[in-house]
């Protein structure tokens, strides 16, 4: 009763997708000052095992639904499973990852329980009164908005992957598995539609995991001169990122896109070039560990948060990185 769950995400491969990884260990730490336990709901098939990584990462309780017709996701019994789940334990809150998976989940699950749902939070808290602070950019990432729903329970949110830390804490005292029998939580008309066939394709760019990224904007000026960032992130064993104005001008792919619309990144080394760095952009990649920034304008927006400022053409400092980088490499 009133406490925390977490929706989490069962891969094609079996593990649990890092997101929900990431909200348990927020949960755990919000729980801790509601002093209320954190609890996982895991839906699938083969689930053996996976409560053991949960417990690592600040779970209490794994709410287990395992059957074989759950292979892999559909809407209608993973939204049977989380409405009678929630209606039988009354959280205080319940968390999904803004993935596809629960982007399309979550708002059927508010909407049923007729309770507030804020979709793509990049940070969650708690106000003086036990609230859920679930806050956002908002107008098209001008404002960052807090959004509290003191009068309903549970308060629901998304959150976007890669903001929060994956953390691993020692086993709670209190742990436990319950099975949850799969003929209360399902029936035969949440499996109307039939999965006859999956193909899945290999994702061909992941920059979320690049401990260094080498990320251009507008200000590159040409596609031609995002070959540079290719050749440098290749010297350096990084990925190339861009901002939305330069996929948006075709100078990169969408997967490579870096912000509040794209991928939140957190590398060792995030190296802006031609970036000017409005909100949205650095919504996505502030938590790097170290940023560089390769500007004309001194005082571009980007530069206040960057540990290092070149003050120059982007091409032609992006140019000697690279002959540096080849002629330090030879000795």
């Amino acid at each position: 009763m009133n406490n925390i769950i977490v929706y989490c995400e069962v891969k094609d491969d079996g593990k649990i997708a890092d997101v929900s990884l990431e909200l348990c260990s927020k949960a755990r730490h919000l729980a801790d000052r509601l002093n209320v336990n954190v609890e996982a709901a895991v839906i699938g098939n083969n689930l053996k095992g996976l409560e053991n990584e949960l417990f690592t990462h600040g779970v209490n309780t794994v709410f287990c639904l395992e059957d074989s017709r759950l292979s892999f996701y559909q809407t209608l019994p993973h939204f049977s499973a989380m409405t009678k789940l929630i209606e039988r334990e009354k959280p205080y809150s319940v968390l999904f990852g803004a993935t596809p998976v629960g982007r399309d989940l979550a708002p059927r699950v508010a909407s049923y329980l007729r309770c507030g749902l804020t979709a793509d939070c990049t940070a969650l808290d708690i106000d003086e009164n036990g609230n859920l602070m679930q806050i956002r950019p908002a107008f098209g990432g001008n404002i960052i908005a807090t959004i509290i729903c003191p009068d309903v329970r549970p308060q629901m949110a998304t959150v976007r992957e890669g903001v929060m830390k994956v953390e691993v804490f020692e086993k709670q005292k209190n742990t436990s598995v319950v099975k949850l029998n799969a003929s209360e939580f399902l029936n035969e008309a949440d499996f109307a539609v039939k999965i006859i066939e999956r193909k899945l394709e290999e994702k061909k760019i992941d920059i979320k995991g690049a401990p260094i990224i080498v990320s251009g904007g507008y200000g590159m000026g040409c596609k031609e001169n995002f070959k540079l960032l290719h050749e440098l992130a290749d010297l350096l064993g990084g990925e190339v990122g861009a901002t939305r104005a330069a996929v948006d001008a075709g100078f990169a792919e969408p997967e490579r896109q870096v912000g509040q619309t794209g991928v939140t990144v957190r590398p060792k080394v995030y190296i802006a070039c031609g970036i000017s760095g409005a909100v949205q952009h650095r919504s996505g990649m502030e938590q790097s560990a170290l940023i560089i920034s390769i500007n004309t304008d001194p005082h571009a927006p980007i530069n206040s948060i960057a540990d290092y400022v070149i003050t120059g053409d982007a091409a032609d400092v992006v140019s000697k990185m690279i002959k540096y980088c080849k002629s330090n490499s030879k000795k």
